[in-house]
């Protein structure tokens, strides 16, 4: 397939290239900086471009098979709102050149409801993660809003916290629900939302990931 890769210089992103290219795919990354992006493949092509721009996208969107998003806030707050003002570009982008699947990473505490997951979690954890990261958790529910809204196949992953372990390669997940696991590596999020690319039970869907 034909991937276009945003945000592919953090962390989560970098894993979705490295095991896009290993899969076999064909990846157009697109960072404001080439220069970041250390990998060399013969199925990589890196083309400076502002995901928070749809104009700026379009030419990366364009015949694209899917869209995969790592965007995300840097820190605890980001005047650039990053997750809900890309979705906003990507959206414009694909809907101009009729590029259809958006898999996205989002988090594992926008699941409001606590579907699937323990009491602890519902009534303590959540609301104090909440409280913690109120503007990066408002900013990615933004996007997930915008995503829902646009008629595009889309899918979102709510991971709950990332770590730099190397991949497992195994995952588990939970459709409009919370994950099982408390942690999940920024590898396995990201062989996650490769698999999800074909997998028609994610489309239009938050799903819960963890290990």
């Amino acid at each position: 397939m034909r991937l276009t890769v945003l945000g592919a210089t953090g962390g989560v992103g970098r894993q979705i290239v490295t095991h896009a290219l290993a899969d076999g795919h064909q990846v157009t990354a697109a960072v404001r900086d080439p220069a970041r992006l250390d990998i060399t493949h013969a199925g990589l092509t890196v083309v400076r471009a502002d995901a928070l721009d749809g104009s700026s996208l379009t030419k990366v969107v364009e015949g694209a098979d899917a869209v995969l998003s790592g965007m995300g806030q840097a820190g605890r707050t980001d005047p650039l709102k990053p997750a809900s003002t890309s979705a906003r570009a990507v959206v414009e982008a694909m809907t101009a050149t009729g590029a259809r699947r958006v898999v996205v990473v989002s988090a594992a505490p926008l699941n409001r409801s606590g579907a699937g997951q323990p009491a602890l979690t519902r009534r303590v954890v959540m609301p104090a993660m909440w409280a913690a990261l109120r503007e990066l958790y408002t900013d990615l529910e933004l996007m997930e809003r915008i995503l829902r809204e646009s008629g595009l196949d889309w899918t979102s992953v709510r991971p709950p916290r990332l770590t730099n372990s190397p991949g497992t390669g195994a995952y588990r997940d939970a459709v409009e629900a919370g994950p099982a696991g408390s942690a999940i590596t920024r590898a396995d999020v990201a062989r996650a939302m490769l698999d999800y690319v074909t997998d028609p039970r994610t489309f239009r869907r938050a799903v819960g990931v963890s290990n």
